[in-house]
């Protein structure tokens, strides 16, 4: 009895397993609806709508994960067992034992595969959760879709506030009514390229004009001075290291293939130093001793400067296509519609016997006004423009008389964050009555430090956004409105100053600046801000995942971490410039500790040659370290800067920002060589030195009259 059973149930084990999971399957059903009701009938009066759906969501969640895998558990255990019937039926033995009992499996056919019925007993269960789930997606995503279209119907005011409190969040600067909703960007955003004494390489300036256009940049502000191919009578005034014509030509021929427009810069009053400093110049100075001005009361200065802008002009008008029928015309010819003429910080003025006669605003009125009418009266298609500055002292009778505003156009420079503190209301004022359109001119380099290492790039950017501001208030004062913004990078505050920031390092505060005054805001989006995409940065950081802004800026800070995983053109000197950075402050912190603040190796140690030498030993362990750690970087300087510049700026760079500390050091070491000679010391008091005594104009008591 108890053998046929035991039969039975093991043939029947299948359907046993499969009413035992229905089982429990209802048992499950029973106790989840049990739950819902006995929690549907507990009071929820003093909870609101939002509160009370939580937990329902929450619990019904929990049920229906817990009942998928109790069904994916089941479903494995009807393949396991399949399986196990295979394998049992592929034995080659027929006889099973159960305890005493023996007994032969019966002969039957082979088994076909299980019906569809058994093979899928849950599916209806298991496409019930499924569609309960995409339900619950469906209803995310429409409230995804309820918070942006409450986003979109945000007021202007409430858009910006979101606007300012994430450019505070990215250290941006943030200026009243500069935003998405703001006014739109300047019609023209030149970039200006300083080429006097660090000249770089046309190359890689070709592999700059890709990125500038794609940033937004309409054309380029090229202030030659002494790197332009000057001929014949000129030639002294070209550099040894200046340009050649035929690889210039190509240069101006690139830019216009990438829709720049192009706008020579020339000086013609001040800032002369390049052409005055030379023999045979000398004579056209307004004061012997000083080669900064020009004499414009000299019919030769204005022969000279006649020269300088001829053959200026010329050469971009050939690539132009407007010079002579001999000259060859680029298959793409620029846009040349401006030439610059310099004017500003003119020092000394009015000082020669001639040009005392006259008061210095007719002085200059008249030079200027001289020099547009040489160029309009060569060429009618170029406009003149010129710096603002010496323009800001005189009343606006003086410039009505002198018909300025028929010759020139004003750039208003200003590389402060505060433009109304040098240009008031009242200036622009006068200005829109005198001039029926005006440039503006900002910075990305060159402004806050005559031999800065690297250029703050905050600062630069508050001074550009700050600009959008003015220009959207100002703009509407002049008949014609503004015409444009040209954000300056200074390579020398004159011809006699060492270098500041070189070009290359000031590429992220450009590029930061120049994709701003495009846009006519700083965009907080990663993907809307055209930055991430032009220089090529290895990643693009998600905020809302890290909690962190995409790009930090900070008062104190030269730089974001941000450009330091972008590849454009010059990011190896970038990231360079960085590391010496870093290390100059370094040692120049380790030399002052040893030298002003340590109490064996100060002045007074030296000059009384009073020291412990084993404390001078202590405190000079690292210098021979140092030395050698900034020779290496000085090769390595070599190396990368030989990408952009030639031999003598990168031997300047390298004399001008690492020697001195490597002189610094052997001093140090040489003080300390001194002091180690030594073998026995005086008693105390040691005497005051002489030479202290008579620098001082001390008297020791000594000295002192009996």
């Amino acid at each position: 009895m108890h053998s046929n059973l035991w039969i039975f149930i093991w043939r029947r084990k299948l359907s046993f397993l499969l009413v035992a999971s229905g089982l429990v399957l209802l048992g499950l059903w029973t106790w989840a609806i049990l739950i819902d009701t006995s929690a549907a009938a507990q009071p929820s009066a003093g909870l609101s709508s939002s509160e009370r759906q939580q937990p329902q969501q929450s619990t019904g969640y929990q049920q229906v994960h817990i009942i998928q895998k109790l069904i994916e558990q089941a479903n494995r255990v009807l393949r396991a067992e399949r399986l196990k019937d295979n394998a049992v039926e592929k034995s080659p033995s027929p006889v099973q034992r159960l305890g005493n009992v023996r007994f032969l499996r019966p002969t039957q056919a082979k088994k076909g595969p299980l019906p569809m019925s058994e093979s899928f007993l849950f599916e209806q269960e298991r496409l019930k959760i499924l569609e309960q789930q995409q339900r619950q997606r469906n209803a995310g995503m429409e409230e995804l879709n309820a918070n942006a279209e409450d986003e979109r119907m945000l007021t202007s005011a409430e858009r910006q506030t979101q606007y300012e409190h994430e450019l505070q969040r990215m250290g941006v600067p943030v200026v009243a009514g500069i935003g998405p909703d703001g006014p739109r960007a300047p019609a023209e955003r030149l970039v200006h390229l300083d080429l006097k004494g660090a000249p770089p390489k046309l190359s890689f300036l070709k592999q700059l004009l890709p990125v500038l256009r794609a940033l937004g940049a309409t054309g380029l502000l090229i202030e030659y001075e002494d790197m332009f191919p000057y001929s014949g009578v000129l030639q002294p005034l070209a550099a040894h290291n200046a340009y050649k014509e035929d690889e210039l030509r190509d240069f101006l021929e690139c830019a216009a293939l990438h829709g720049l427009s192009v706008m020579p810069l020339v000086q013609t009053f001040g800032h002369m130093e390049y052409v005055l400093k030379l023999s045979g110049f000398e004579q056209l100075r307004e004061l012997a001793e000083s080669p900064q001005s020009i004499c414009p009361s000299q019919p030769q200065s204005m022969a000279l400067l006649e020269q300088v802008l001829t053959q200026v002009i010329e050469l971009h008008s050939q690539c132009l296509g407007q010079a002579t029928p001999a000259s060859e015309v680029p298959v793409a010819p620029i846009r040349f519609t401006h030439i610059h003429i310099g004017c500003d910080e003119v020092q000394r003025m009015g000082e020669c016997n001639s040009c005392r006669q006259r008061l210095r605003s007719e002085l200059f009125l008249s030079h200027v006004v001289s020099m547009a009418h040489f160029i309009r009266r060569q060429w009618p298609q170029l406009g003149v423009v010129i710096w603002d500055d010496q323009l800001r002292s005189m009343s606006l009778s003086e410039l009505q008389h002198s018909q300025v505003g028929s010759y020139v156009e004003p750039m208003v420079w200003v590389y402060a964050s505060d433009i109304y503190r040098y240009i008031q209301p009242q200036l622009w004022d006068t200005y829109a009555k005198v001039f029926p359109s005006a440039w503006t001119a900002s910075a990305f380099k060159g402004a806050f430090g005559e031999s800065l290492l690297v250029p703050p790039l905050q600062h630069h950017l508050e001074n550009n956004i700050r600009w959008l501001a003015v220009i959207a208030k100002e703009g509407g004062r002049f008949s014609k409105g503004l015409r444009g913004l040209a954000l300056t990078g200074w390579q020398r505050y004159d011809h006699f100053a060492v270098l500041c920031e070189l070009l290359p390092v000031g590429i992220p505060s450009l590029m930061t600046s120049l994709s701003t005054v495009s846009k006519g805001y700083f965009s907080t989006n990663p993907r809307d801000n055209e930055l991430l995409r032009v220089l090529q940065c290895v990643f693009q950081p998600d905020s809302r995942r890290s909690g962190r802004p995409w790009l930090e800026l900070h008062p104190n800070a030269h730089h974001s971490q941000l450009f330091a995983v972008c590849n454009y053109p010059g990011h190896l000197v970038f990231k360079y410039a960085l590391r010496l950075y870093d290390k100059l402050a370094e040692i120049g912190l380790y030399l002052q500790q040893t030298r002003d603040q340590s109490a064996w190796l100060s002045d007074y140690n030296v000059r009384h040659n009073f020291s412990s030498p084993l404390r001078v030993r202590e405190l000079t362990g690292r210098t021979p370290m140092l030395i050698e750690e900034l020779r290496a970087m000085a090769r390595e300087a070599q190396q990368l800067l030989w990408e952009v510049y030639d031999e003598y700026t990168v031997t300047e760079f390298v004399e001008q920002h690492i020697y001195p500390t490597i002189e610094a050091l052997q001093r140090q070491l040489a003080r300390a060589e001194m002091l180690l000679q030594r073998r026995t010391w005086p008693q105390r008091p040691l005497p005051l030195p002489l030479k202290v005594q008579e620098d001082m104009g001390l008297v020791t008591h000594q000295q002192q009259p009996q």
